[in-house]
């Protein structure tokens, strides 16, 4: 298998190639191989999902975008298809208030998303005539439109050139091309060049690039238990050339949630969702048992966005 580094020769002149070599990264095959191998596998071995297909609209992709994130597929698929349902279009979630789209949102957890999504809606609706904008600067300055956002949607929806980097694609390049288990805790700079080398030129070769090195790292190249013997890339990878070697990096920590205040914040949310109108101190405090904490959780949500007080000890989802 050949491995290319920034000091080895290679005959391979593309600008793709000579990109990822100036930028140094050790590579399990050439970049040509290595697209066509990662592409391949894609094609025979990519889940069936609803946003993926042929005429799924830009808003699909961009509803799936922000729900999939912290989110995984199976919670999002039924929740992504009653919102697509319920709201096909951005000006049709733009024309209701953002507390329907905070109870549509139901239990997928980090319920500012549905604020955020709602927010985008009323800004595609009002700013660029209801069509989700195709330019990728104009995809960041909507709300709630971060930098992986606008790249995922720019890429999957407009089959364009851009890096996307999710933690998939961040964990498949740490173990395959720099050789360690996990990639940083937050993104790098060096991890931002390695992916701009590793980019095919041509935009639709890159666009399934991206979403091919995104389903390797979720189906097979996983956080846990990865599937080793199953991977394209095995016999180049340079974290099995490396003998596999451990994690050394900080503690990686999992998320909690039982007793914490995002569980409370759940609870309080659950009510108003289930209530279509307003709900009265009692009801909420029926929900935790901890005064303190319940008033800390609540006042994060009014904070947040999520719950309006409605007079005195009365509240309700936005409007």
């Amino acid at each position: 298998m050949t491995v290319i580094t920034a000091t080895e020769p290679t005959t391979t002149t593309t600008p793709a190639t000579a990109t990822a070599t100036a930028a140094g990264a050790r590579l399990p095959m050439p970049l040509p191989l290595l697209h066509s191998t990662v592409i391949d596998w894609y094609e025979a071995s990519k889940r069936d999902l609803p946003w993926r297909t042929p005429e799924a609209t830009p808003w699909a992709v961009m509803v799936s975008e922000f729900m999939l994130q912290q989110t995984p597929v199976k919670r999002v698929l039924p929740a992504w298809q009653a919102w697509m349902t319920r709201w096909p279009t951005p000006a049709d979630l733009a024309a209701e208030p953002a507390g329907e789209a905070v109870r549509m949102w139901g239990r997928l957890g980090y319920p500012r998303r549905a604020l955020r999504l709602h927010a985008a809606a009323v800004a595609i609706t009002e700013e660029h005539g209801g069509e989700v904008p195709d330019d990728h600067a104009t995809l960041l300055s909507l709300p709630g439109v971060g930098e992986y956002t606008a790249a995922a949607v720019a890429s999957f929806a407009f089959r364009q050139r851009h890096v996307v980097l999710d933690t998939n694609v961040r964990r498949v390049f740490a173990r395959a091309v720099t050789g360690v288990e996990y990639p940083a805790q937050a993104t790098t700079a060096a991890e931002r060049r390695t992916a701009t080398a590793l980019l095919p030129d041509d935009p639709a070769t890159a666009a399934t690039w991206a979403v091919g090195v995104m389903e390797l790292g979720a189906l097979v190249c996983t956080a846990r238990g990865p599937q080793c013997g199953d991977c394209p890339l095995f016999s180049g990878c340079a974290w099995q050339r490396a003998g596999r070697p451990a994690y050394e990096g900080p503690a990686r920590r999992g998320q909690t949630y039982e007793g914490t205040d995002r569980q409370v914040r759940g609870k309080l949310l659950a009510v108003l969702r289930e209530a279509h109108g307003s709900v009265p101190q009692a009801r909420l405090d029926a929900v935790w048992p901890d005064a303190v904490q319940r008033a800390r959780a609540l006042d994060g949500l009014v904070a947040d966005g999520l719950v309006e007080p409605v007079e005195q000890g009365v509240y309700r989802l936005p409007q």
